[in-house]
């Protein structure tokens, strides 16, 4: 039975013999924490009857946990540097396909019918940071089948995604995240627990994924752009913001008579907005 990899001896045994060195433009940080693991696994509340979709796998570590809880595992790794060792590191196990792609431009649907067939599937990993928000917004926008997404992010990142209205973190991140999913914060994660340590803090992020989004809107694309134009300018007001910034542009008279059916302040700011906010007013430039 291959040893647990989140041992710290163990991990430098394998980087080692492998003559691995980290790419920090990859954001390669070893998780070395068993503690830290165990939450993740658990958070993402895996049976033998549904699978796991980790992306950045690395040397395997959340891999082995994965296997052994889900029933089919997809592990997707950019690097190709990584193969081998995967392949040595998940011999013991029978339902994970190492996939050697960049996720970001992954055919997950095709994946997914290839590997998930019929199943609900949690994403569970310790995403690469310089690219967080790009893989969360691709699993979420391509409406795939999932229940959880579970992952490991800088710890700003996920108090943006959980933030609620009227405060610093909440913005364009927030609203989209939430549109989509029910976040919930796990735990935060010491530079530490990592192999090499990164500079940053980092926090697991537990995103349960909807069956419908939050609210419901007439037109979802120009409800993003409502959100966007919202937040282009933070300190602006809303009027202002939406007037320079909202694209197709409106002009300020209908955007007031929105504002107005709405019963929305024109001098407030887009942080100060609910979604439920934003979704009635995208519905009210629809009719404008």
């Amino acid at each position: 039975m291959t040893k647990r990899l989140v041992l710290p001896s163990v991990t430098r045994d394998v980087v080692t013999r492998h003559g691995f060195s980290f790419k920090k433009s990859l954001g390669q940080n070893f998780l070395i924490d068993g503690n830290i693991l165990d939450k993740i696994v658990t958070a993402a509340e895996l049976d033998d009857q549904n699978g796991a979709l980790e992306i950045g796998p690395g040397i395997g570590t959340l891999t082995q946990e994965l296997c052994e809880n889900a029933r089919q595992v997809v592990a997707v790794e950019k690097d190709n540097r990584l193969l081998a060792v995967l392949e040595e590191t998940l011999s013991d196990y029978n339902n994970v396909h190492v996939h050697h792609a960049d996720v970001l431009e992954a055919d997950l649907h095709a994946l997914f019918q290839q590997w998930f067939s019929g199943m609900e599937v949690s994403v569970v990993a310790n995403l690469p940071y310089y690219v967080t928000t790009p893989i969360v917004m691709k699993l979420l926008e391509e409406r795939l089948p999932l229940r959880h997404i579970v992952v490991m992010v800088q710890r700003e990142v996920a108090e943006r995604m959980a933030a609620k209205p009227g405060g610093k973190d909440y913005g364009t991140l927030s609203i989209a995240v939430q549109y989509y999913t029910e976040p919930e914060l796990v735990t935060r994660v010491p530079e530490s627990s990592f192999m090499p340590a990164p500079n940053v803090e980092s926090t697991v992020i537990k995103l349960k994924v909807r069956k419908a989004p939050a609210v419901s809107v007439q037109d979802e694309k120009l409800f993003f752009h409502l959100v966007k134009a919202s937040f282009a300018q933070r300190r602006k007001t809303l009027l202002n913001n939406l007037q320079n910034n909202l694209q197709p542009k409106r002009e300020k008279d209908t955007i007031l008579a929105a504002l107005e059916r709405t019963g929305i302040e024109p001098s407030r700011r887009g942080e100060t907005l609910s979604l439920e906010e934003y979704a009635k007013l995208a519905d009210a430039l629809v009719i404008s």
